[in-house]
């Protein structure tokens, strides 16, 4: 556990598990735009959530805009398959491109350093708990969080803030 005492100042500071089970240093997204999201596929917002998501991704995949998908149980067991069965789900029937990491808790004891992080440098409207699946995280190309979004926000509502952080608008 020391070394996650060390203070954390950026996405870029932490290491997560991909959906084997590998380690991947978030330092590899240095100079991205990232959108983080915990996604569920039994959820009432998968649908549109992911084919909004999937569209994003293919309009500014190309354009240093990067989206983090992180499985996650914790809101009415609306997650529970397993790593490989989210990945096909979500690559078959949304033709998701964009990483889809290890299932993860991000609230709680067990939450994810990462969503500590996030949610710590920017709180919900009710306090930093995730309310549910689907919460957004946009971050900067430094690795700064800079705005957090609703699971019932559209990802289309803010693409004029991704293409303003992507140097586009």
């Amino acid at each position: 556990m020391a070394s996650d005492s060390k203070p954390k100042g950026s996405v870029h500071d932490f290491t997560v598990k991909d959906n084997k089970g590998n380690n991947v240093d978030l330092s590899f997204y240095k100079g991205k735009v990232l959108l983080i999201v915990n996604v569920a596929s039994k959820c009432g917002l998968t649908n549109s959530n992911y084919t909004e998501l999937s569209q994003l991704y293919e309009r500014y995949k190309d354009k240093d805009f990067e989206i983090l998908a992180f499985p996650c149980n914790q809101f009415g067991a609306e997650e529970p398959g397993t790593n490989e069965e989210i990945l096909e789900f979500a690559c078959t029937r949304f033709k998701a491109e964009y990483p889809i990491f290890d299932k993860i808790e991000v609230n709680g004891e067990n939450a994810c350093s990462l969503y500590k992080f996030l949610k710590s440098s920017k709180g919900g409207i009710l306090g930093d708990g995730i309310k549910w699946n689907f919460s957004k995280f946009l971050v900067d190309k430094e690795g700064r969080v800079v705005d957090r979004f609703a699971p019932t926000t559209s990802p289309f509502s803010f693409e004029k803030d991704i293409k303003k952080l992507l140097g586009l608008s």
